[in-house]
């Protein structure tokens, strides 16, 4: 049994891209280094001027993935879970108006929106709603609303404690403001904390790291302009300041995450690049003592690009770099200092330079791999690691002709020999999108237009020294 590779280019429907591998530094048109484009889709089919956030949901009830991207004028829902053809399900209208700010997170099968616009508010939709679509895309209505703030910049949710927190907003001085979510479609005011003025954006968890003196805490780690502060939050009538400290060359603490182990705390500052002149700088904080953190290391990219938000899945550190696109960095050694880039996917290949075009969000925590991106000017990306054990490598061999590019409706598969009796078509993940059977003699052709644009392997029955002709 073998396996051919073979290239179908029409076009189908909004996808400009489909199953795009990372060949030679190159997925199409994007730069790449170990991570191929699965599907992509362009902002004029999501009606919207730019992109910004984006998060991500899994169906509790049958496991599928989607995608949330937030953009201009709403909200954004696209099926993932056929990765090679993604459905843009519709869009959750802005509650007021269009704003180049729009962040969202889940709790408990709901997302939470806030935005910058005035007088906004944070939207709630209820996320079991995207099963039950029938003629995609549709304008959907919002399931509550908050009005305890206006604008804001961003919301953070501790999802063990079902509390959610605006920063950026117009009230608490810029600082956290508190909304008890544990009945989502309700969400009610809990208070907040001022004492640190604006936070630009933020984490909060429950904490089980090294700290014996603030175990099971509820902590929030604020980015705050020029500096990262460390809040007891647990209660919410009285959050106290546990930490905070600078550091040198700040142009703009922007965002940061913890890693797994709670013992660091990753940071990316998003004007010292433009400020300073150095590359893409990513700040590491000790935080093992949380009364007393400390910079323990600095990492340095390979280009001049502005970091923006950046997140941990076990050793890696995926970086959102603006210009430069997504950024994977190996943190496995990072209590030496000792991080280095093992991929990225680079959706805005004309310049990686100082700037705020490109990539402004990734999400990368689908059980799948799967990852998203949302790119401030052309939208929305699905990209994955091309390690992956469930993508289907391109085959070791060379004796297949493909031809022609791009490919008609039906394409005629030859074989040397006279046994065809099977033909087969897969992704690149591995899934079988075809399948001819009861065939015979040397030749036959099969409609292939039913698929979408992209690459496909083609298995073909018989003896694996036979030579076989694609046209």
């Amino acid at each position: 049994m073998k396996n051919f590779i073979l290239f179908f280019t029409f076009s189908f429907s909004f996808i400009i891209q489909a199953q795009t591998p990372c060949d030679n530094g190159l997925a199409g048109q994007y730069p790449c280094d170990g991570y191929d484009l699965l599907s992509a889709i362009d902002l004029n089919e999501l009606d919207a001027f730019e992109a910004n956030d984006n998060w991500g949901w899994t169906d509790p009830l049958d496991g599928k993935e989607y995608a949330i991207m937030c953009l201009t004028n709403g909200t954004a829902f696209i099926d993932i879970s056929d990765p090679i053809n993604p459905v843009y399900l519709g869009k959750l209208p802005t509650h007021t108006s269009s704003s180049t700010w729009r962040d969202a997170k889940t709790y408990l099968n709901h997302v939470f929106v806030v935005s910058e616009a005035f007088d906004h508010g944070m939207q709630v939709f209820d996320l079991t709603r995207l099963r039950n679509v029938t003629n995609p895309p549709v304008v959907f209505t919002e399931d509550g609303h908050y009005d305890g703030f206006g604008s804001a910049h961003n919301i953070v949710i501790n999802e063990s404690t079902g509390y959610a927190y605006g920063v950026g907003t117009n009230t608490f001085s810029g600082g956290a403001h508190f909304v008890d979510i544990q009945f989502p479609t309700n969400p009610q005011a809990a208070g907040g904390y001022s004492n640190d003025g604006y936070t630009h954006d933020a984490q909060v968890i429950t904490y089980s790291g090294p700290d014996p003196d603030h175990q099971n805490k509820e902590l929030y780690l604020g980015s705050n302009e020029d500096e990262l502060v460390i809040v007891d939050v647990t209660n919410k009538n009285n959050p106290s300041r546990i930490s905070g400290l600078g550091y040198g060359n700040t142009g703009y603490t922007h965002q940061g995450w913890f890693t797994e182990d709670q013992r660091y705390f990753i940071v990316g500052d998003e004007i010292d690049e433009l400020s300073f002149g150095f590359n893409t700088r990513t700040l590491i904080f000790d935080v093992s003592d949380l009364d007393d953190p400390f910079l323990s290391s600095e990492y340095f990219g390979p280009s001049p690009a502005v970091d923006h938000n950046g997140y941990v899945v076990g050793d890696k550190y995926y970086l959102s770099n603006y210009r430069a696109g997504m950024r994977v960095i190996d943190i496995s050694d990072i209590e030496n200092g000792n991080l280095q880039e093992i991929g990225f996917f680079d959706s805005y290949p004309s310049s990686d330079g100082a700037g705020f075009d490109g990539v402004w969000n990734i999400y990368p925590f689908f059980d799948s791999g799967n990852i998203v991106i949302s790119d401030i000017n052309t939208g929305f990306y699905l990209v994955r690691d091309s390690s992956s054990p469930l993508s289907v490598k391109e085959p070791q061999t060379s004796n297949f002709t493909i031809y022609p590019n791009p490919a008609v409706s039906k394409v005629t598969i030859t074989s040397d020999h006279t046994d065809l009796q099977t033909i087969k078509i897969f992704s690149v993940l591995g899934k079988n999108v075809a399948e001819f059977n009861q065939l015979s003699g040397v030749a036959e052709q099969i409609d292939i237009s039913a698929l979408a644009s992209g690459i496909y392997i083609v298995q073909v029955n018989g003896d694996t020294s036979q030579k076989l002709i694609i046209q």
